[in-house]
């Protein structure tokens, strides 16, 4: 009992402290706000109107987030820009029929039949076997067109669309000298213009469908003469097997370690990329 009377005490004590305190602090902050009003009051001096400092008007303003691109040729950057763009999406379409990447991709996918294997090496594999064996056939055309058409758009000596109708030069000159002229003759009928004097007029609304078809043309070629020696194996195999009287058993067994076999005794990829890169000339 005696505890809590005297907490009490000392609480109420506490509380008194606090208000005592808080009473005495109030008019010390009052006494400088009015001194401060005080001051406020009383005239200031006059001061002297400084001179104004003249005002340059700069001839070219600068805006920072202006969105300068040098480098695209003479023409305008918007449309510069657009055909940029447009042969970016055709890459694919003029890797796969503008260049030997078709005759290479065909001639790979033929040999993996060939030797009765499903998916050795993989696709990924061909194409990017594709991929390296056609950069290597058409790295000297690539440097041609650099030098005519891309150097000088960077330049800005010529426009966008003159640099697009220069690099068409050097393709024009590749793939008519692989197109036959059979496949020529066809879409010029087909397309009812007349008949050119020599294939550098051949219009590519002609030269590339004849192009992309005598390639075709010439992977199956070269993808059935491979098939033959291989084929020979596998009917051997049959025929020893089936003599024998082994029916339970696949002739594919026993041939496709036979073909592999024979392919890396003759060096098969050697002799493969060889063949293929000479048929290039």
């Amino acid at each position: 009992m005696r505890r809590r009377l005297l907490s009490r005490a000392l609480f109420c004590l506490l509380l008194l402290v606090l208000a005592t305190a808080s009473a005495s602090a109030a008019p010390a902050q009052e006494a400088p706000a009015a001194g401060a009003g005080n001051a406020a009051q009383l005239p200031q001096p006059p001061v002297a109107p400084q001179a104004s400092a003249p005002i340059q008007l700069s001839a070219s303003p600068s805006n920072p987030n202006e969105l300068r691109i040098t480098g695209l040729g003479a023409g305008s950057t918007q449309w510069t820009i657009l055909i940029l763009l447009t042969f970016l999406t055709l890459i694919p379409s003029v890797l796969i029929c503008m260049t030997p990447f078709a005759r290479l991709l065909i001639v790979f996918h033929f040999l993996r039949q060939a030797l009765g294997l499903q998916t050795t090496p993989s696709n990924q594999t061909l194409i990017g076997l594709s991929v390296i064996m056609t950069f290597f056939l058409m790295q000297p055309i690539g440097v041609t067109i650099y030098h005519d058409s891309v150097a000088p758009l960077q330049e800005g000596k010529i426009t966008a669309m003159d640099a697009f109708v220069r690099a068409g030069g050097p393709m024009r000159q590749f793939m008519g000298h692989y197109v036959r002229e059979k496949d020529v003759a066809l879409f010029l009928e087909m397309a009812k213009e007349p008949r050119p004097a020599n294939i550098n007029d051949v219009s590519f609304r002609v030269l590339l469908p004849a192009y992309i078809l005598s390639e075709l043309k010439a992977g199956f070629q070269i993808g059935a003469v491979l098939f033959l020696p291989f084929l020979v194996v596998d009917m051997v195999v049959a025929s020893i097997t089936t003599s024998v009287g082994m029916m339970q058993l696949p002739p594919v067994v026993i041939s496709t370690p036979l073909k592999l076999l024979l392919f890396l005794m003759v060096d098969g990829w050697h002799l493969l990329i060889g063949a293929l890169m000479r048929s290039f000339n």
